[in-house]
C-alpha cells in the first residue's frame, strides 16, 4: 500500500504558475501516477498521466500545452507544474497512483487504487 499527500495548492491570479507535489510513502516507480481535479459540482476529471518509467505521459486536452507531469522515483515524488492558469482550473487537485497500469484506462479514475487527500487551486480572474 502507498500513501499520497499533496503539496503546492494555493491562490493565483489568471494567467501565473504554480507546482502542485505528490509524496508518496512507498516506491512509486511501482506505479503509473495521475493528477485528477474536482470543482464543485462537478465530477472528478483527468488531468494528466505519467508512467512508472517516466517516459509515457497524457494530458487532458483543457490542459496540454500549459500543464506539465513529470517524476523523480529516487525521491518518490511526482510533479505538476501548472502555467498560465485559468478561473477554469479552480478545483481540487488529487495524486492517485495506478497499480495495474493498464495505459488504456488512464484517464478513468477507477483504474487507480490509491489516492491522496487533495489540494485546493483557486485561479482569480
Amino acid at each position: 500500500q502507498v500513501q499520497l499527500v499533496e503539496s503546492g495548492g494555493g491562490l493565483v491570479q489568471a494567467g501565473g504558475s504554480l507546482r502542485l507535489s505528490c509524496a508518496a510513502s512507498g516506491r512509486t516507480s511501482n506505479y503509473d501516477m495521475g493528477w485528477f481535479r474536482q470543482a464543485p459540482g462537478k465530477e472528478r476529471e483527468f488531468v494528466a498521466v505519467i508512467s512508472r518509467s517516466g517516459r509515457s505521459t497524457d494530458y487532458a486536452d483543457s490542459v496540454k500545452g500549459r500543464f506539465t507531469i513529470s517524476r523523480d522515483n529516487a525521491k518518490n515524488t511526482v510533479y505538476l507544474q501548472m502555467n498560465s492558469l485559468k478561473p477554469e482550473d479552480t478545483a481540487v487537485y488529487y495524486c492517485a497512483a495506478d497499480r495495474a497500469g493498464t495505459w488504456g484506462m488512464r484517464m478513468t479514475h477507477t483504474e487507480y487504487d490509491y489516492w491522496g487527500q487533495g489540494t485546493q487551486v483557486t485561479v482569480s480572474s
